[in-house]
C-alpha cells in the first residue's frame, strides 16, 4: 500500500477548516484564503499550479503532476474550496470554524463537505508522487463556487482544462460509498403578471395569486404523473417536483390584490427524464386565462450516469476493495456536484466518493472521522496509481 502523510492530511484538513471560505462579500468572506493555502501547499511540493480568478476572490487552483513514467492517461481529483454558511451559531456545540478533534472526529463547517477531501486527493497525489516513477499525470483541481452555480466548474470546462483528462474523482462526501450516478437538478422560476385591484373590488382585477394556486396543485400531480413513468432509480430514489418560494405582491397588503406573483421550483430528476419535457410540462401548468405567466430555467444540470465499467470507476472500486478489505457499495449522490459539470459538459467519466457522512453536509456540528481521512488518502492514491497504469499509453492525449 502507498505510504500517506497521515499526520499531514489531517492537520491540512484543519487548517482549512479554520478558514470560513463562505461566498459572503458583505462579511469579507471568500474563497481566496483556502485556495491560497492549497497553492501554498502545491508550492512546498515543487508543483506549479497555475490560478484562474473566475470572480474576483474565487479563484480555481490547478496543478498538474507529471509521473515521470511515460505517456499514459490524465486522472483529476476535484474538490472545492467554499463552505456553506455556518447559519445559527447557538445550534453549534462547537466552534464551526475551529477544527477541533474530539472522540476521534474532526469538528467544523466543511469539515466533510469538503475539506477532508480536498485534503485527502493533495496527499494521496503527493504519496504516489514520492513513491513514483508512474505513467500520465494527475491534475489536482480546488474549485470555487460548487455550493451555488458552480462557475468554478464550468469556467474550468470552459478554458479547455477538461479536454484532456481521462476520468475524474470527485471527492465530496459519501461514507465509503462509490456514487457513479447523480441526481439531475432543474431550478424554474415562474413568474406571473395579473392586474392589481381593490380586495373589495376583485372584478376590476385579475388575481395572479389564484394561478399560483392551481399551479401548485398541478405540480403535485405532475410529480405523481412524472414518478409513474419514471419508477425510482436504484440508487437515486425517486424524481421530485419541489416548490419552494411562493412570492406575491411587493407589500403585505390584506385588502390589495397584487398585480405580481412568483413560484420558485426545484425539481429533482433521474437519467431518461429530459429536463426540457419537465420544461414544457410546467409552462402548460402555469398557462392561465387572463394572467400572463414566464417560465425562466435558473439551473439546468442534467442527471449524470456513469458505467460502473469505466476504467476510473473500476479502479476506485478495486483501491476501495485492497485498502479497506470490503467490497465496495455503490451508491448515487442526491444533489448534484461538480461532476455533474465535468461529465455534461466537459465529456470527463466522473465519480464521486470521499470521507464524510452522506447525509452530514450543511448540518451544525458537522464532523468527519479522523480515520476516514487518511482511509480515504490511501484509496485516492491506490486508486489514481490503478487508473494510470491499467490505462497507459489510452489517454486521451495518445
Amino acid at each position: 500500500m502507498i505510504d500517506v502523510d497521515a499526520r499531514g492530511v489531517v492537520e491540512f484538513t484543519q487548517a482549512l477548516v479554520r478558514i470560513p471560505s463562505t461566498n459572503d462579500p458583505a462579511r469579507g468572506r471568500c474563497e481566496r484564503p483556502a485556495a491560497e493555502l492549497v497553492e501554498a501547499r502545491m508550492r512546498e511540493w515543487g508543483w506549479e499550479p497555475r490560478v484562474y480568478e473566475v470572480e474576483p476572490g474565487r479563484p480555481n487552483v490547478v496543478a498538474v503532476v507529471e509521473g515521470g513514467g511515460g505517456d499514459g492517461p490524465t486522472l483529476m481529483f476535484e474538490g472545492h474550496t467554499d463552505v456553506v454558511t455556518e447559519g445559527d451559531l447557538s445550534s453549534w456545540t462547537v466552534d464551526p470554524f475551529g477544527g477541533e478533534i474530539r472522540d476521534g472526529k474532526l469538528w467544523g463547517r466543511g469539515s466533510a463537505d469538503m475539506k477532508s477531501g480536498l485534503a485527502a486527493a493533495l496527499y494521496a497525489t503527493r504519496a504516489l508522487q514520492l513513491a513514483g516513477p508512474f505513467p500520465g499525470r494527475i491534475k489536482v483541481c480546488a474549485l470555487a463556487d460548487e455550493e451555488g452555480l458552480m462557475i468554478g466548474a464550468h469556467h474550468f470546462v470552459a478554458e479547455g482544462l477538461a479536454a484532456d483528462v481521462d476520468g475524474a474523482i470527485v471527492a465530496e462526501p459519501e461514507a465509503g460509498e462509490i456514487c457513479a450516478v447523480a441526481k439531475g437538478a432543474l431550478r424554474l422560476r415562474v413568474d406571473f403578471t395579473g392586474k392589481m385591484a381593490h380586495g373589495a373590488m376583485p372584478q376590476h382585477g385579475r388575481n395572479p395569486i389564484q394561478a399560483v394556486g392551481m399551479l401548485l396543485v398541478g405540480l403535485r400531480s405532475l410529480e405523481k404523473e412524472l414518478q409513474a413513468a419514471h419508477p425510482a432509480h436504484e440508487h437515486l430514489g425517486e424524481v421530485y417536483v419541489t416548490p419552494t418560494v411562493v412570492r406575491a405582491g411587493t407589500e403585505e397588503q390584506v385588502n390589495v390584490i397584487p398585480a405580481v406573483a412568483s413560484v420558485f421550483v426545484d425539481v429533482r430528476t433521474i437519467p431518461g427524464l429530459a429536463h426540457e419535457d419537465v420544461a414544457a410540462r410546467v409552462r402548460e401548468l402555469a398557462s392561465h386565462d387572463g394572467i400572463a405567466a414566464e417560465v425562466s430555467i435558473l439551473v439546468d444540470r442534467p442527471p449524470v450516469e456513469v458505467p460502473v465499467d469505466d476504467p476510473v470507476v473500476a479502479a476506485l472500486a478495486g483501491a476501495h476493495r485492497a485498502v479497506t478489505g470490503e467490497e465496495p457499495v455503490y451508491g448515487g449522490v442526491p444533489g448534484s456536484t461538480d461532476g455533474t459539470v465535468l461529465t455534461h459538459w466537459g465529456g470527463v467519466p466522473s465519480v464521486v466518493y470521499g470521507p464524510g457522512g452522506k447525509w452530514i453536509a450543511h448540518q451544525a456540528d458537522e464532523y468527519v472521522e479522523v480515520e476516514e481521512i487518511v482511509r480515504c488518502a490511501r484509496v485516492f492514491a491506490e486508486a489514481a496509481r490503478r487508473f494510470l497504469t491499467r490505462s497507459a499509453g489510452t489517454g486521451r492525449r495518445s
